[in-house]
Order: structure tokens, then C-alpha cells, then sequence
């Protein structure tokens, strides 16, 4: 009986990794026989861990993707930073912000002050999509216009500021970049390639801006509220 459970969970995810099939060519993914039946191992491995966190009572659900092949050592080998790095902003004044303030905020249920979800894909990038997120929210709450903003001037532009295109940057130092460069342009303007390529940042068609820089120490709640 037990073997016969076992066969089922492995034809289960067999066929699950083979409807995927078109998100895996979708992805550029080509495998050898032998390396797919290594990434179905490991498919079936994060597919069950994805049943048994489904199962029980979570504030989030889990799914498949397209890193549902990988291990999580491979995942962090190509998207995840190897070592810490220290934040550099400029300190700067804090501005007095008057209350009463709320316990809590969500910024989801409050109108269109969010983008979707976004794809770093294979480039280190994802220090830029922590900067343009903060931005866009930002900017929207002020102006009322939600504006995707470009992540891959980032990448192109921002060096000078000890960041590393696709190897990595710290979003405190991407907003000293853009108060500098006096403006980040949209995403329609400057796309996302995934890729460094040559810096084509155009000032007049700046559509977000930085005024100042400042570092909160972490956990610092209050810190936040003088903001």
C-alpha cells in the first residue's frame, strides 16, 4: 500500500512538471534526459513542501513557479546577495510629522498605490525593484498616479554610487543616485532588459524624484513616524 501511495505522489508530480512544460520553454529552459529527471526530484521535493504549507492555516498560500526546479541553494546561488552589504545614505533631517498615527497601514486597500509583482529575472537587480516600489507607492500617495518607474536605469546608471548592475546595489544608495541625477523615467520610457548596458538616462524625461537621503535605524519605529 505504501509503495502504491508513493508511485501516485511521483506520477502526481510527474504530471504536474509535465503541464509545466510550456512554462519551462516559456523560461528558456532545456534539459538532457538525465537533468530531467534530476529537476523532477527536485520539482516533486518543492512541490510536496508546497502542499504541506497549503494545508495548514497560514496568512499566505504557496505555488509553483518558474524556480520550481531549482534547489534552494541554486536559487540563492543566482538571486540572492552572497554577502552583506553596509548602507551608505547621507544622514540627513528628519521632518516632523504630526499624529495621531494608525497601529497599522495597508497601502493595498487603500486605492491604486502599488504595482504588480515584477521579474528580476536572471540579473542581480533586486535592489532597484525595492527602490522604484518605494518610489512608485510614494509618488502615487502624493500625486495621485500610480507610474511604473524604470528599475534598468538602475542597473545601467547607478555605479557611481557603489552599486553593481546585475551583481548587486543597496536601495539607500540608488536614491542618493536619482537625487543626484535629479530624476528616475518610467518603465515604458527606460524598459527592463535584465541585463548592464549602457547608461541612456534623458533628465527631461524624469518622471520621480528624490529630495533627501536618510538612514532609520533598524526597528526603529518612532523614526519612521518623524519621517
Amino acid at each position: 500500500m505504501t509503495n502504491t501511495l508513493l508511485l501516485f505522489a511521483l506520477v502526481s508530480a510527474a504530471s504536474a512538471f509535465h503541464l509545466s512544460e510550456q512554462g519551462k520553454v516559456a523560461h528558456n529552459k532545456v534539459y538532457s534526459i538525465k537533468e530531467y529527471y534530476q529537476r523532477l526530484q527536485i520539482f516533486t521535493d518543492n512541490k510536496r513542501r508546497i502542499d504541506k504549507h497549503n494545508e495548514g492555516n497560514h496568512s499566505f498560500t504557496m505555488g509553483l513557479n518558474q524556480f520550481s526546479d531549482m534547489t534552494f541553494g541554486e536559487f540563492q546561488k543566482s538571486f540572492l546577495l552572497s554577502e552583506p552589504q553596509n548602507c551608505s545614505a547621507t544622514k540627513g533631517n528628519y521632518l516632523s510629522s504630526n499624529g495621531p498615527h494608525p497601529d497599522a497601514i495597508d497601502w493595498r486597500k487603500k486605492g491604486n498605490y502599488l504595482t504588480p509583482v515584477k521579474n528580476q529575472q536572471g540579473c542581480g537587480s533586486c535592489w532597484t525593484f525595492s527602490t522604484t516600489g518605494c518610489l512608485e507607492a510614494v509618488t502615487a500617495i502624493a500625486k495621485g498616479k500610480l507610474i511604473p518607474l524604470s528599475e534598468q536605469q538602475l542597473v545601467d546608471c547607478a555605479q557611481d554610487f557603489n552599486n553593481h548592475g546585475c551583481n548587486g546595489g543597496l536601495p539607500s544608495q540608488a536614491f542618493e543616485y536619482i537625487m543626484y541625477s535629479k530624476g528616475l523615467m518610467t518603465e515604458d520610457d527606460y524598459p527592463y532588459k535584465a541585463f548592464e548596458d549602457t547608461c541612456k538616462y534623458k533628465p527631461e524625461l524624469a518622471a520621480a524624484f528624490v529630495k533627501e537621503v536618510m538612514n532609520i535605524t533598524a526597528y526603529d519605529e518612532m523614526g519612521m513616524l518623524c519621517l
